[in-house]
């Protein structure tokens, strides 16, 4: 999914939605070991890139960081695999990314955001983002199939 190039720089730092500067390698080499897609295959990674959104976090030219977005463009914005590599985090780095993103001119007028975190809520909480008031109204559906299919 592709829109607008859209660049936003701090010092060395710079976060970009221009999908040619992606390190695949580095997206996948993370989330193959991270606990929300343990073992993903990069094709499935290379997939979900293609349906979305994607910001990529960079020192210089070298990614250290990502996140993507599944969205409409008009009322509803999932957030998923964001990281930064462990040796850049703890600098600001993740607040620069997130505020990229929700700052991004397509996304900025979402009228929801959602996300799932197993240990970072604190972080997120800082972006507006709550603990689901009523989680009973909600629904999933996981279909009985390998991520990897």
């Amino acid at each position: 999914m592709h829109t607008k190039i859209y660049e936003v720089k701090d010092g060395d730092f710079i976060v970009s939605n221009n999908p040619e500067k992606l390190d695949i390698d580095v997206v996948h080499g993370f989330l193959t070991t991270s606990y929300w897609s343990a073992g993903i295959e990069q094709k499935v990674v290379e997939r979900a890139i293609r349906g979305s959104v994607c910001f990529g976090l960079y020192h210089l030219k070298t990614q250290i960081g990502f996140a993507r977005v599944i969205t409409d463009f008009i009322s509803f914005g999932y957030l998923a695999d964001v990281f930064i590599l462990e040796e850049y985090q703890g600098k600001g780095l993740g607040s620069f990314l997130i505020k990229t993103i929700k700052n991004h001119p397509s996304l900025a007028q979402l009228r929801k955001w959602m996300l799932a975190t197993k240990d970072a809520h604190s972080f997120y909480e800082k972006f507006d983002f709550i603990a689901i008031p009523n989680p009973q109204d909600y629904m999933e559906c996981r279909p009985v199939i390998e991520i990897n299919e």
